[in-house]
């Protein structure tokens, strides 16, 4: 399958099922710090620092973390494969993490413009289908696409719409890595999504950092 003729690719096994299943049990060791630092105020429920309980796409989300370093990591450890299948050098934006539940959906949507070339990769728990619509036209049937753990769908989130229908199984983890074509005109303004670098958390866009200290 061409990813620049079809908009989007599946690579199975992109990652080993050693690795999938650290993350899967990293993400859900994550989620239960989270939920015990909210019950006893060491942090506030609001602050996204450890992650959150809902997201503008998703509002009643398991959780959900932007730049969780590990995942931060692994969108710069991908990269390599993101740009073998889809033929671009690719610079990094971000990461976006999420646990869904029973019930959670995903509307149909296209990404921001820092998220040109995106995959969603299945870290772990029951399996639930992502839609596509290869063909960038808005209320067409689209494409029904199941990954198994360690998956991965490369797609243009930025032009085509995917979405997922409401979620009937109990959990699901996916990491969202999003990256940006290097010749396009958007490579400069949305590098590390206008962080210094990747790993550093939402609050830190549009800051500049000394590097010589």
């Amino acid at each position: 399958m061409s990813f620049k003729k079809n908009n989007y690719k599946i690579v199975r096994n992109a990652i080993s099922q050693e690795l999938c299943y650290f993350l899967y049990t990293y993400v859900n060791l994550k989620k239960k710090v989270f939920d015990i630092l909210s019950q006893t105020n060491y942090i506030s429920k609001y602050n996204d620092d450890y992650g959150l309980h809902h997201d503008p796409q998703v509002p009643d989300a398991y959780y959900t973390h932007y730049a969780d370093i590990a995942m931060e990591n692994l969108l710069n450890l991908l990269r390599p494969i993101m740009e073998k299948h889809t033929k671009l050098k690719l610079v990094e934006t971000y990461s976006y993490l999420r646990i869904y539940k029973k019930g959670n959906e995903l509307k149909r949507h296209k990404d921001r413009e820092a998220c040109q070339i995106s995959c969603t990769l299945n870290l772990g728990g029951d399996i639930w289908p992502i839609f596509v619509e290869p063909s960038g036209k808005i209320n067409k049937k689209g494409k029904k696409i199941i990954l198994y753990p360690g998956d991965l769908m490369i797609y243009k989130g930025f032009k085509i719409e995917h979405w997922r229908e409401p979620f009937e199984g109990n959990i699901c983890s996916q990491v969202f890595l999003h990256y940006n074509d290097v010749n396009s005109n958007y490579k400069e303004k949305y590098k590390f999504d206008q962080r210094p670098f990747i790993g550093l958390p939402n609050d830190f866009k549009n800051v500049k950092i000394n590097f010589n200290r």
